[in-house]
């Protein structure tokens, strides 16, 4: 690390102040000065493209829903539950009482870490669960437009793997999280988002990294019900502000970072 030239960060300085303070204050790196770290971020499209000219269904359905009344559960192309788990979450759904939109993928196949099938979601639910939740609640096979899911005004919740990317969308759309990490460095990034941030509960998990569907009721109803899931909402809409300001406002600091880079790069370069 102490040679390289800078170091780029996809975050911005109001989420990570106090990783970014020990950066700046040369604390990371043993006798010798720390290299110049750059938070650029968040970089988001303000618009998702992948489907243009065309709205997912989902975002139909979403339309339908009270503001900011909806769970929505992503993990990620690697998040694959198994068939046991799928069901806990399912009934951790429907006994919240809550609204909710889950993109599901098929349980791990023998070799992968996921099938690449589309998941047959009558088999995988548990049985009834289709009918009695359908009033409330949307199933995706596999995929779902997330940060335009993230933006719309319904959604009240994320259940999130914990990944970096997902981290940021969920802040700059001002949703709370509760936080669900599956692999590498997620579970480092929950302590971060429960304990420093303060933008998400934590899932308590059982043997074997099982979440049971009373755990996650409870959890639900925490974030959608408690004076502490008001406290997370409050503290994410605080780095939306932020998050906008760092990369929107004059002076903001992911744009005054990108100035300094651009003027090391020239630097470098014998570029004036």
């Amino acid at each position: 690390m102490q040679k390289s030239a800078g170091i780029l960060v996809h975050s911005f300085c109001a989420l990570d102040f106090r990783a970014m303070e020990a950066l700046t204050n040369g604390l990371c790196v043993r006798d010798a000065p720390t290299p110049p770290v750059y938070s650029l971020g968040p970089l988001i499209a303000r618009e998702n493209n992948t489907h243009a000219g065309a709205k997912h269904d989902c975002l139909r359905w979403l339309d339908s829903q009270p503001s900011k009344s909806v769970i929505f559960l992503c993990f990620g192309r690697r998040g694959v539950f198994s068939g046991e788990q799928l069901k806990a979450i399912a009934l951790g759904l429907e006994n919240s009482g809550y609204r909710f939109l889950w993109a599901v993928r098929s349980p791990p196949g023998k070799h992968d870490l996921g099938s690449a099938e589309e998941p047959d979601l009558a088999a995988l639910m548990p049985e009834g669960f289709l009918e009695r939740t359908k009033e409330r609640g949307l199933l995706l096979k596999s995929w779902a437009p997330q940060v335009e899911v993230l933006r719309h005004g319904s959604v009240g919740g994320f259940v999130t793997h914990c990944g970096q990317s997902s981290l940021l969308e969920a802040v700059s759309s001002g949703v709370p999280m509760i936080a669900w990490p599956l692999y590498a460095e997620q579970r480092m990034n929950r302590v971060f988002m429960v304990e420093e941030m303060k933008v998400a509960l934590r899932l308590e998990e059982a043997a074997g990294g099982f979440v049971t569907a009373a755990e996650l009721e409870k959890q639900v109803k925490e974030l959608m019900e408690t004076k502490a899931g008001k406290d997370i909402r409050r503290r994410v809409m605080e780095l939306k502000s932020a998050a906008e300001a760092a990369v929107m406002r004059k002076g903001g600091s992911s744009l005054v970072a990108l100035d300094k880079f651009m003027e090391a790069i020239g630097a470098r370069n014998g570029i004036d």
